[in-house]
């Protein structure tokens, strides 16, 4: 049976290095992640993962190949290889869909100099050789390529996401926090 649009919740555990996905309140399915190397935080610049209450702004990739290579949201028309991975390897690369997180609690995680929106902070697939369950990222959310496509095809925009510093415990708090 079809699930409602919009029933699913996403929460992170940045200390886990999980992210879960619930649909009316029960854990549908777990995934391993990866987050900032530089740990939580939430100014622009500071390449650290945003804390709080976020949503979906937008699902971008929709039909991609699974590797295929986005720049400034947009496909560059490669399929990630080791090859490509080697020949440019200064690239932080954003693989297969993203799906871009807006804040939703002002001073925390939404305008001026904390805004997530605007730092780019997004759900994203990468390489398949970079490891899940340690912080690697420059501020996102980085994972699999099949866990981003599935999560990708049972969320949708608007569906909200949790992301905490902490292990998960048994509530996810009511927003907003700030």
């Amino acid at each position: 049976m079809a699930r409602d649009p919009g029933r699913e919740l996403i929460r992170v555990s940045l200390a886990q290095q999980q992210l879960e996905l619930l649909g009316d309140g029960e854990i549908l399915r777990r995934f391993r992640i990866s987050t900032a190397i530089k740990g939580a935080g939430e100014l622009c610049g500071s390449e650290c993962t945003p804390r709080g209450w976020h949503e979906i702004r937008a699902k971008i990739g929709a039909g991609c190949a699974a590797g295929c290579v986005f720049v400034g949201r947009r496909p560059t028309g490669e399929l990630y290889s080791e090859e490509l991975g080697q020949r440019y390897p200064e690239r932080d690369w954003i693989l297969t869909r993203i799906l871009w997180l807006r804040g939703l609690e002002r001073g925390c995680n939404l305008l001026g100099d904390v805004d997530s929106m605007r730092r780019y902070i997004y759900l994203h697939g990468c390489p398949d050789s970079e490891p899940m369950g340690i912080p690697r990222s420059h501020g996102c959310i980085r994972m699999r390529n099949t866990d981003i496509m599935e999560v990708f095809d049972r969320v949708s925009v608007t569906t909200r996401v949790w992301i905490q510093e902490g292990k998960f415990d048994a509530d996810t708090p009511s927003m907003p926090l700030c």
